[in-house]
């Protein structure tokens, strides 16, 4: 029973190499499963700070939209490859969460997440309102150029699918290195009591604080991927609060928060969902994949407030236990 548990990893990862072999490159499936990656890896970086610090940040689409502006941008006007513009884009984004942390992180509860999300709205509001740098609310579009890794283009959807998967990877393995060492161990300290945490001489701000500015350089490096593949975007898209900062709390949440599997269990669950019910009803009810969101996480919340992770968890059998007892 433990050596399939512990070569899912690898089944899962051969599965998800050879599944878009199979698919047309340009056809909508593709897209869906890139989008699902892309989103996974969003929750895996929402899920240090809101999964193992239990700090539901709800203003993380501010540091998504930096890093998609910063490539573009510097893409636009420099001529430098969005590679390098990913790694301006998360200093950018690490920059702005220490400074966001340093009023917010005493804060708890609903306080920290109202905090965030007024941050958030505020970088929606200046992206839309300083038109000569974005280009407001016309958005603002990437040139077309050949087919090349280096350039971050491609024509098809395929060769994206492979770099959101390899981003998935990257950032779940981040995820793995802090929950397996002395931060994770401190975070989770500091989600069962705070107070005891700083009475034992864990130094709670420091933690969170670590926490906070590698989450969000990962949801900015996550921003560039979001504009290569779309070529175009405007603030909504990318500093949104319910395209991207709550779908990414969400995704983690359902799935599992604070577990490695819980936003890849999450994303794969929720996007494609999110899809057929927009190809269903999309142009016939207005919000039905806002309102399918709400009641998901009412009723996750309601069968396993730990998330789909703890379900397949408690069905799983146990034949040594069965045998025990």
């Amino acid at each position: 029973m433990t050596v399939p548990r512990r070569l899912a990893p690898a089944a899962l990862l051969a599965a998800a190499l050879v599944a878009p072999l199979l698919l047309d490159p340009r056809g909508y499936a593709v897209r869906v499963l890139t989008l699902t990656l892309l989103f996974a890896a969003l929750g895996q970086a929402w899920n240090i700070v809101g999964g193992l610090a239990n700090q539901m940040s709800l203003g993380h689409a501010a540091f998504f939209g930096i890093g998609a502006y910063s490539s573009t941008l510097l893409l636009l006007h420099t001529g430098l490859s969005p590679w390098l513009g990913m790694g301006v884009g998360a200093g950018l984004a690490a920059l702005a969460a220490a400074a966001l942390s340093l009023p917010t992180l005493k804060l708890q509860g609903h306080y920290f997440a109202l905090a965030t999300l007024a941050f958030g709205e505020v970088a929606r509001v200046v992206a839309g309102a300083w038109e000569k740098l974005t280009g407001g609310p016309q958005g603002i579009s990437i040139p077309f150029s050949p087919d090349s890794l280096a350039a971050f283009q491609y024509k098809a959807t395929r060769p994206y699918y492979f770099i959101m998967l390899g981003a998935l990877v990257a950032v779940t393995a981040a995820f793995l290195a802090v929950s397996r060492g002395r931060l994770g161990y401190q975070l989770r300290a500091i989600r069962a009591h705070p107070d005891a945490a700083e009475v034992v001489g864990i130094p709670t701000f420091r933690a969170k604080l670590a926490a906070s500015v590698l989450s969000a350089a990962l949801t900015a490096a996550l921003g560039t991927c979001f504009a290569q593949l779309n070529y175009f975007f405007d603030p909504e898209s990318v500093f949104g609060i319910a395209p991207i900062s709550i779908r990414m709390a969400l995704i983690a949440i359902v799935g599992g928060a604070g577990t490695a599997w819980g936003p890849i269990i999450g994303a794969a669950f929720l996007i494609p969902a999110e899809e057929l019910t927009n190809q269903l009803l999309g142009a016939s009810v207005a919000g039905i994949s806002q309102l399918a969101y709400g009641l998901l996480l009412i009723l996750v919340i309601v069968v396993e407030p730990r998330g789909l992770v703890a379900l397949l968890r408690r069905r799983r059998p146990r034949p040594a236990a069965a045998e025990a007892r």
